[in-house]
C-alpha cells in the first residue's frame, strides 16, 4: 500500500468524483481540514485550487497532527493541473512529496489526452506475487483522474451532484466510485454557511491490488462512506465539506475547518 501522506490525499479523493467545471473568469477555492480517527485528530490538511480560462491547478499539504504524531511524523506537499475539456477535468500531471522521518517518497503521475502515459513511484514497490496480485491492464488508465483533480464537482445544482461513477488512480491503484443521492442538510463553518447535499459512495478496486486484501473487501461490502458537498461561492463548483469512511474498526471523518471562494 501506498505511504500515510499520499494514502490521506487518495483518502480525500476517494470522498469526491469527476470535475466538469469551465470557468469564465479566474475563481478560486481555499480548504482547510481535520482528519479524525474514533474521534481523535490524526492529521490535517490544507488545499487550493484555481481555475482560470480552460486551465486548473491544485495544490495541497498534509501533515500528521494531534494523536497521530505519536505514530507518524509524516508530512507531504501535494499538486495537480491539467486543463478543462469537454466541461470535464483532464489532468497532465500529479505529484505527491512527503517525508517520513529520514525518509522520503515521491509519485508522480503523468498523462496525455485524459490517459497516464507514466507513473514514478520512489520507492519503488516491492515484487508483486502474481498468484495474488491483479494488475494493471492497458485500458484501465484511460480517462482516470489523479487525487487531487478528484476534488471538486461542477453540477447545476445540489440535486445533480450525486448520481456518477469516477474512475480514480492513486499511482498504484485504479478504482469506480460511485456516487448516490442520501439527503440533504445545512452546515455553518468558517467561510460557508448554507445548504448541502450527502452522497452516499461505493468503492470497486479494478486493478493495481491484492486479492483478499481484508482492508479493501471491508470498504467494498461494509464500510459506510458518505461524502457531504457544498457550493463554492457562484462558480458551480460544489467541494467535499465532510465525510465519513466505515473502517474494521471504527469510523475515521474528515471535517473541513474552513471552506471558502476567493477571488
Amino acid at each position: 500500500m501506498l505511504r500515510p501522506a499520499h494514502a490521506l490525499a487518495s483518502l480525500l479523493a476517494l470522498v469526491v468524483p469527476a470535475t466538469t467545471f469551465a470557468a469564465p473568469s479566474p475563481q478560486s477555492f481555499k480548504g482547510e481540514y481535520t482528519v479524525s480517527y474514533l474521534g481523535l485528530s490524526i492529521a490535517r490538511a490544507t488545499f487550493s485550487s484555481r481555475y482560470e480560462g480552460n486551465t486548473y491547478a491544485i495544490n495541497g499539504t498534509v501533515s500528521a497532527a494531534g494523536l497521530g504524531r505519536l505514530f507518524d511524523d509524516t508530512k507531504g506537499t501535494i499538486s495537480s493541473k491539467g486543463i478543462i475539456s469537454d466541461k470535464r477535468m483532464t489532468p497532465q500531471a500529479f505529484r505527491a512529496d512527503y517525508t517520513s522521518g529520514k525518509k522520503a517518497s515521491m509519485v508522480d503521475i503523468r498523462f496525455s489526452n485524459g490517459a497516464v502515459t507514466s507513473t514514478q513511484v520512489v520507492p519503488a514497490p516491492k515484487k508483486r506475487d502474481p498468484k495474488s496480485w491483479v494488475p494493471i491492464g492497458d485500458g484501465d488508465l484511460k480517462s482516470v483522474l489523479d487525487p487531487m483533480a478528484a476534488t471538486v464537482i461542477h453540477a447545476d445544482s445540489l440535486d445533480k451532484v450525486c448520481g456518477r461513477t469516477v474512475k480514480f488512480y492513486d499511482g498504484e491503484m485504479r478504482a469506480d466510485l460511485t456516487l448516490t443521492y442520501a439527503s440533504k442538510g445545512s452546515i455553518s463553518v468558517p467561510g460557508y454557511k448554507g445548504d448541502t447535499v450527502t452522497c452516499k459512495m461505493g468503492f470497486e478496486p479494478v486493478a493495481g491490488y491484492r486479492k483478499g486484501r481484508k482492508a479493501l473487501n471491508y470498504l467494498q461490502n461494509k464500510s459506510r462512506m458518505l461524502v457531504t458537498f457544498a457550493p463554492v461561492g457562484q462558480s458551480g463548483v460544489y467541494a467535499p465539506i465532510r465525510a465519513t469512511v466505515g473502517t474494521q474498526i471504527g469510523p475515521l471523518t474528515i471535517s473541513a475547518g474552513r471552506f471558502e471562494a476567493v477571488n
